[in-house]
């Protein structure tokens, strides 16, 4: 069965990140810069969750109408390294398929800016995922958003746990608005097509 054109369980886009103002504009809160262009795309406000800890919209991509692709952008309120607890109960709650699951994240093996899409695999040492994994599995799939390799002997916490450099932000909104294209592409039209559009 292709999950993309399954129409019954929603899709459920999840932006990974750390909450709290403090963390707001770090290299690893990227998932979530991702999440708020979806969710203002889609028309929505992030609300509580229920249960969940997590914030939610709920939404349509696609044709306007019933006709568009029903998704559920999702920011868990836990620290990075618990994200599997939300997204688990999101997934239960919602009743998600793992391969309707879409993690958005940061990806140190990555050019900054450069997109890699993908479904399943490890989590290459990256504390969101890896929480994800152990609730649910792997066999979701993840758009690595690249944020490069930490200068020097810069230790990668501090490195992901810093806001984008001036000069990165130039292109910032850029590479967000990409990312959020792909994700609108690998819902509305299937892993394949769409990395062979934003993989890079």
């Amino acid at each position: 069965m292709d999950v993309t054109t399954d129409a019954g369980a929603p899709w459920l886009i999840v932006g990974l990140g750390n909450p709290g103002p403090e963390y707001a504009r770090n290299r690893h809160n990227v998932g979530f810069m991702v999440a708020d262009l979806l969710a203002e795309r889609a028309g929505g406000r992030f609300k509580r969750a229920g249960k969940a800890q997590a914030q939610v919209v709920e939404g349509r991509i696609g044709v306007p109408g019933p006709g568009g692709r029903r998704v559920i952008v999702a920011k868990p309120m836990s620290f990075m390294n618990l994200s599997g607890g939300p997204v688990g109960a999101l997934r239960d709650f919602y009743k998600v398929p793992p391969a309707r699951v879409v993690a958005v994240h940061d990806e140190l093996d990555i050019d900054y800016g450069s997109l890699r899409l993908k479904l399943g695999g490890g989590d290459n040492g990256h504390n969101g995922l890896k929480s994800m994994t152990k609730v649910m599995g792997p066999d979701y799939h993840r758009v690595r958003f690249g944020i490069g390799r930490p200068p020097g002997r810069m230790p990668v916490a501090d490195f992901v746990l810093r806001d984008f450099s001036s000069a990165e932000r130039k292109e910032l909104d850029y590479f967000v608005d990409r990312a959020a294209d792909a994700v609108e592409s690998l819902v509305l039209d299937g892993l394949e097509r769409a990395q062979g559009t934003y993989n890079s």
